[in-house]
């Protein structure tokens, strides 16, 4: 008889996945219901979990495509500050899907400036990296200081409040709109049912498919299109083929230079489509310093992904999760430790099925740690509740750390003729 464990080892991707969500819904209902909070299942939870988790999809695939391509892209974090700005200027001057259009035009343009200090001239991936950041931030606000004023409503910091992009409701699960009518909310329906572990499954899946923006479901779609793109098409390989050892795919007639300006010019630009999403659908306006690390986050949930796409989705709905509870309440945080304890002490005992004795004692301590914290701390600091994401960031890729495959040649120098 085949085990849930047996599933998780020897599953597909997809399979594999699905029973790890399950998995983990199972912990959150579980904890739930020792700590006796309500929420963290709920519709808004998760709603506001991939609201957060967009920007951070976007500005990981835009690190897939840059690394595939052996080009390690620590600029994402101005590429996508560019995307917020000309995010924000088109939408106030066009509309908001001009918006869109300029912000991921506004971020490319920095992904090509990085394409050429690093491509052409040969400048350390680090160093172009930071450069671009630290330039994204300063160009914004020169420009800003230009183009806004008092009698436009905006400032050196901030833009006039722009129209944002409609949302939408899967019809008949959601409650959505089908030819003009309103249709049921079967998920809704469900959810208020109040059946273990049931309704807290109808409303995660009601936060993901009610009441959604239009970037996000684009968004999501993008996830599948990049795994076709990279793993299906010849163009994919040729891309992969960079990153893995360009000097080889050279010889096979592969025009490697042209194929990594291609790649870091869209990680430029899904950078700066993530950026234009915190405008239009997050905020309305463009605030100096608005992106908050997202950039970073971002390569992080990457290189939780072992990039690939699906994996980089996983990593942006974990980390967007978790910055969803700052809005929640520390009971609610309370309740997501509790689970956090669960879930390690649960791999442990996995581990030790699998006879890896070493990973199954960090996990299973680190499980009693965090069980102990939930114990004895009764109210959660506030500043816990800020530094939530980012724990949970260090968290997975501590733990993701020992089954990571980064491309053999990501971040070398690639000069045309010269081999290693």
């Amino acid at each position: 008889m085949t085990t849930i464990a047996d599933r998780l080892r020897t599953g597909k991707g997809a399979t594999r996945l699905l029973l790890l969500s399950l998995l983990g819904v199972l912990a959150l209902t579980i904890a739930e219901q020792i700590n006796g909070s309500e929420g963290i299942t709920g519709r808004g939870t998760a709603g506001a979990a991939l609201r957060l988790a967009i920007p951070i999809l976007m500005a990981g695939l835009g690190g897939l495509y840059a690394e595939r391509a052996g080009i390690v892209n620590i600029g994402l974090e101005g590429m996508m500050i560019a995307g917020t700005w000309f995010a924000a200027w088109g939408a106030w001057q066009f509309g908001p899907w001009h918006g869109v259009i300029l912000g991921i035009l506004g971020g490319a343009i920095f992904g090509l400036i990085h394409a050429v200090a690093t491509v052409t001239f040969a400048v350390d991936h680090i160093v172009s990296g930071v450069a671009i950041n630290i330039l994204g931030l300063g160009a914004m606000r020169f420009l800003s200081s230009v183009v806004y004023n008092e009698d436009t409503g905006g400032s050196v910091l901030k833009s006039p409040p722009v129209d944002g992009i409609e949302n939408v409701s899967l019809p008949f699960l959601a409650g959505g709109s089908f030819f003009g009518r309103e249709t049921p909310d079967l998920l809704g329906a469900l959810e208020e049912l109040n059946w273990w572990f049931v309704s807290d499954v109808a409303g995660i899946l009601r936060g993901f498919i009610g009441d959604v923006n239009w970037l996000t479901i684009i968004g999501i779609v993008l996830v599948p299109v990049t795994a076709w793109l990279l793993w299906k098409t010849p163009w994919g390989l040729r891309l992969r083929s960079c990153g893995e050892d360009p000097w080889a795919a050279e010889s096979l007639g592969i025009a490697v230079r042209p194929m990594k300006y291609a790649a870091v010019i869209i990680s430029g630009g899904l950078a700066g489509l993530g950026g234009a999403f915190l405008v239009l659908v997050q905020a309305g306006i463009y605030r100096e310093g608005m992106t908050g690390g997202r950039g970073f986050i971002g390569l992080g949930a990457m290189i939780f992904g072992n990039w690939i796409p699906a994996g980089v989705l996983s990593g942006s709905l974990v980390f967007g999760f978790g910055d969803s509870l700052r809005f929640r309440g520390p009971e609610i945080v309370r309740a997501f430790i509790l689970a956090i304890a669960l879930g390690l002490i649960v791999a442990g005992i996995y581990a030790i099925t699998r006879n890896k004795a070493r990973r199954a004692i960090i996990m299973s301590s680190v499980g009693a740690g965090f069980l102990v914290f939930y114990m004895l701390v009764e109210d959660v600091p506030n500043q816990l509740l800020t530094a939530t994401p980012y724990i949970i960031t260090l968290l997975v890729l501590a733990a993701a750390s020992q089954h990571l495959r980064m491309p053999a040649a990501d971040g070398a120098r690639y000069i045309k003729g010269e081999a290693r």
